[in-house]
């Protein structure tokens, strides 16, 4: 009797782990974009409006993870030849972009979602009192430029070519961030930065127009990778970008509409 009713437990309790199941079984299925992440690569100008887009993205796509490398176009360009892994590239000038789709197709063509001119910053209370571009080539005013070969340095270029005036910066930064910091720590008199810059600054500078920042106007390009290894949320990252609410942000931050 005692063998019988042993057995019969035994077995009582292999039936009750098949019915009830157990916490080491098969996880239910991911739900859709859950765990994924998508890389964009973007021009240091885009800080602000980009962060605030991802944001955007990961709210409309759940579990997914927008990871943002911020810098100058130029280098960003480099990056990606080389191999970075990189869903998305918003460049600051039609020229980095071009850098690489020579290096491979895109798997959507590049399209231009904004615009962006140039401003003279100069630190708050503006002390060397720079008025226009020509106090720029006082050799007492200190300045700062982009490098020439990233975007806001060759737009520098094109707005000091058609005023016909040549400017010896202080210093040669390798993006516009950078170029701002000097102005906002006091260390220069003033920089040629975008717009949007001056504006993101929060009043840190002041921002001083000029008519040669027509000459000078950069078209912001952007392109889901060939490469990418994430290709459906790049194309949704993208199409983002181009609607009108990726153009909202983008115009509330100062950029122009193509």
């Amino acid at each position: 009797m005692l063998k019988r009713l042993s057995l019969a437990a035994v077995l009582a309790s292999v039936s009750c782990l098949a019915a009830c199941g157990s916490s080491t079984g098969p996880a239910a299925p991911a739900a859709s974009g859950e765990g994924r992440s998508l890389s964009v690569f973007a021009a240091a100008s885009l800080t602000g409006t980009f962060t605030e887009l991802g944001r955007q993205f990961e709210s409309a796509h759940a579990g997914t993870k927008v990871t943002f490398n911020f810098g100058s176009s130029a280098t960003l360009a480099q990056q990606i030849t080389q191999g970075a892994p990189a869903d998305v590239f918003a460049a600051a000038s039609p020229a980095t972009m071009k850098t690489v789709t020579d290096a491979g197709p895109t798997a959507s063509a590049p399209a231009v979602f904004a615009r962006n001119t140039l401003q003279i910053a100069v630190p708050a209370g503006n002390p060397a009192k720079v008025e226009s571009l020509k106090d720029l080539t006082d050799p007492k005013v200190k300045v700062a430029l982009c490098a020439e070969q990233v975007p806001c340095g060759a737009a520098a270029v094109k707005a000091l070519d058609a005023a016909g005036l040549k400017v010896t910066p202080v210093t040669l930064e390798q993006d516009v961030k950078a170029t701002l910091t000097k102005v906002e720590l006091g260390e220069v008199d003033a920089a040629l930065v975008y717009r949007t810059d001056v504006i993101a600054s929060a009043g840190k500078v002041t921002g001083i127009d000029f008519p040669e920042a027509a000459q000078a106007v950069n078209d912001y390009p952007i392109a889901a990778l060939g490469t990418a290894p994430a290709s459906d949320l790049a194309k949704g990252f993208v199409d983002l970008v181009l609607s009108r609410q990726g153009r909202d942000v983008l115009t509330k931050a100062g950029f122009q509409a193509p």
